[in-house]
């Protein structure tokens, strides 16, 4: 038994039947400090299973031992990203403003969806281009990859035009903002469905580091997402 975790986070641990989810939650728990609170957030949510689906047998299992470890930017991405916390009601029609002010307002609960390392920079920053101005939506700064993350959210699917307005975004900040210290900039495109082919294509030998992921304003269906893991472990 870990020192870090209380007899509280334990019997939350122990209602986990599965050893690889069980694990992961205790390791992540002991990693990022978890409350008791967070830690039944992160279960209902399917934390382990929504960042098991981005990852392939091997890695599952190596993050149910370890946790996950924050090495690349590939480490960040969940699939999805579960923004229940925002409260928005079932076919509630909204824009991307309403999704950024939302999020604003339950700006912790979102840096710990994001998870560990996530220092909020601002909303709405501004990069001037031949009297054009063009504005990301939340910029964040990521401690342990030293680096800029922005973030751009998308109502509906993920169109072409929004990976090219990324780039831009990155390429900015690695010439304007960026100085010797910082790595390069991380872009995090988050929209309600994404075609994965499109995706792939349009970013096929691209150098950016730029991902494109889902978000969901209501809680995952676990059951579905356990389904889908156990696949990937016994291919």
């Amino acid at each position: 038994m870990s020192c870090k975790l209380s007899w509280s986070h334990y019997v939350e641990l122990l209602s986990i039947n599965d050893d690889l989810e069980r694990k992961f939650y205790q390791k992540q728990a002991e990693i990022e400090n978890w409350t008791v609170r967070e830690l039944k957030r992160q279960k209902k949510t399917g934390l382990f299973h929504r960042i098991a689906l981005s990852k392939d047998k091997e890695k599952i299992l190596e993050i149910a031992q370890k946790g996950q470890i924050i090495q690349s930017e590939q480490d960040l991405i969940k699939n999805p990203y579960v923004f229940e916390f925002l409260g928005f009601p079932e076919n509630k029609l909204y824009k991307e403003s309403d999704l950024e002010n939302a999020i604003i307002t339950n700006l912790q609960r979102f840096l710990l969806e994001l998870g560990k390392g996530f220092a909020f920079f601002g909303r709405q920053q501004r990069i001037t281009l031949n009297n054009r101005h063009f504005y990301v939506d939340l910029v964040f700064y990521h401690a342990k990859l030293k680096c800029y993350v922005l973030i751009d959210l998308k109502i509906g699917k993920v169109e072409y035009e929004h990976i090219g307005q990324m780039k831009l975004y990155l390429g900015y900040y690695e010439k304007e903002i960026n100085d010797e210290m910082d790595n390069q900039p991380i872009g995090i495109i988050l929209s309600e469905q994404k075609d994965d082919i499109m995706v792939e294509y349009a970013m096929l030998n691209d150098t950016s580091k730029l991902l494109v992921s889902e978000y969901q304003l209501y809680l995952p269906d676990r059951e579905e997402l356990k389904r889908k893991v156990k696949e990937i472990i016994d291919e």
